[in-house]
C-alpha cells in the first residue's frame, strides 16, 4: 500500500464509539489498523548490487582463490533491518464523548486535523437521544449512580412532560440570541436567522436550540436533544433538573450521539470497519460534502467570528450547567 495509500488518508471520517469504551482507546485502535493496513503492502524489490565474491577456480587442481563479480540483494531498506516504514500517523479527535456515552466521534487524519479546527470555528450543533428513568435521585445522574433518593412519578404525563421541554427550548432560544451578538434589527440577521445560522462565535453556556419527546412510557422517556457547547454530564444533569421541574427525580440511562455537525450515525464506521480500506473509503466519501459544508458557512464565520479564546477543541465546559431559570428574564 505504501504512499498511495497514505495520500488516500488525508481528510475526516466518522466512527461509531460504543459505551464503556473511551476515546482515547478508540483514537489509539484506528491509529494501529491504519498502520497496520499501510504496512502490510508487499514491499518493492530490494535494489541490487555488485559484490566481489571469494571463490575457488573451476577446474583448478591447486585449488586457486580469485574474485567473482557477482549481483546481491542490499537488505539495508528490507523490513526486517529498518522495521515498518509506517510508525506512527496524526489522528485527531474531534468533540468528545465520555466513556459511558455512546455515538458518532469524528476523526480526522493528516491535513483532515485542520479540518477538525474548522468544524470547532463554526460551531455547528450536535443531535443526541437521552435515554431517562422516572423516580430515583443519583450522585452522578447516571442510573448505576450512588442512589439518593426513590420518588413516586405518577403524576407525570406527557403533557406536563412536553411543556416543561417546551420551556427550555424558549428559555435556550433567547440565549442564544444573546450570545450570538448580533443585531436582530439588521438585514443580515434576519438572512442568518431564516437560514438557522444564528449561533455564538465564542465560548457560552451549553445551548440548547431544539428538544423533543420522542417516547414516553413511565418510568421511562426518551429525549432527542439538538445542541452546543455541551458535555455529556451537563446532558445527564438536564435530564435530572427535567425530572425536578416535574415534581420528581429522573436519571439519566443513556446518552446517545446521533450527529456530530454534518457526521451522522448512517457515515458512522463499526468497531469492524476501523481498518485502513474502510476508512479510506469513508474518507473520500465525506471529502465533497466537508468541502462544501465548510465553504457555506466561511460567509457566516467572516461576518460573526469574535477572537480566538485560546480554548482547546474540547466539549468540555464545567462551569456552562444548564439551570432551567439560567436565562429567563434576559
Amino acid at each position: 500500500m505504501g504512499s498511495a495509500g497514505l495520500a488516500r488518508l488525508h481528510g475526516l471520517f466518522a466512527t461509531y464509539k460504543p459505551p464503556g469504551l473511551k476515546w482515547e482507546h478508540l483514537r489509539n485502535t484506528v491509529e494501529m489498523q491504519l498502520l497496520k493496513g499501510l504496512n502490510a503492502g508487499k514491499p518493492p524489490a530490494p535494489e541490487q548490487r555488485v559484490r566481489f565474491l571469494l571463490g575457488r577456480v573451476e577446474d583448478s587442481k591447486e585449488k586457486e582463490l580469485t574474485l567473482t563479480a557477482t549481483s546481491v540483494p542490499a537488505l539495508t531498506n528490507h523490513p526486517l533491518v529498518h522495521g515498518p516504514k509506517f510508525t506512527s500517523l496524526k489522528v485527531g479527535v474531534g468533540h468528545r464523548l465520555d466513556a459511558l456515552s455512546s455515538g458518532v466521534l469524528v476523526l480526522g487524519v493528516g491535513h483532515g486535523c485542520r479540518l477538525l479546527s474548522d468544524m470547532y470555528d463554526a460551531h455547528l450543533t450536535k443531535d443526541y437521544t437521552l435515554r431517562g428513568i422516572l423516580g430515583r435521585a443519583t450522585e452522578d445522574f447516571c442510573e448505576n449512580g450512588r442512589l439518593l433518593e426513590k420518588t413516586t412519578y405518577d403524576h407525570v404525563t406527557r403533557e406536563k412532560l412536553d411543556r416543561i421541554l417546551a420551556m427550555i427550548q424558549g428559555s435556550h432560544q433567547k440565549a442564544l440570541v444573546m450570545y450570538s451578538n448580533l443585531d436582530l434589527k439588521t438585514h443580515e440577521a434576519y438572512e442568518m436567522a431564516v437560514r438557522g445560522l444564528i449561533r455564538p462565535m465564542n465560548k457560552s453556556p451549553m445551548l440548547i436550540t431544539g428538544i423533543r419527546c420522542l417516547h414516553f412510557a413511565p418510568p421511562e422517556f426518551l429525549l432527542e436533544v439538538q445542541c452546543m457547547h455541551e458535555t455529556q454530564k451537563q446532558l445527564r444533569r438536564l435530564v435530572h433538573e427535567i425530572g425536578l421541574e416535574l415534581k420528581t427525580t429522573a436519571v439519566c440511562s443513556q446518552v446517545r450521539r446521533t450527529r456530530d455537525s454534518f457526521f451522522t450515525l448512517d457515515d458512522a464506521l463499526l468497531r469492524t470497519q476501523w481498518h485502513l480500506h474502510s476508512i479510506q473509503d469513508a474518507i473520500q466519501a465525506a471529502a465533497p460534502r466537508v468541502a462544501a459544508e465548510l465553504k457555506s458557512l466561511r460567509p457566516v464565520l467572516g461576518s460573526q467570528q469574535l477572537p480566538d479564546t485560546g480554548q482547546p477543541w474540547d466539549s468540555a465546559r464545567p462551569n456552562s450547567t444548564w439551570k432551567l431559570e439560567s436565562y429567563e428574564g434576559q
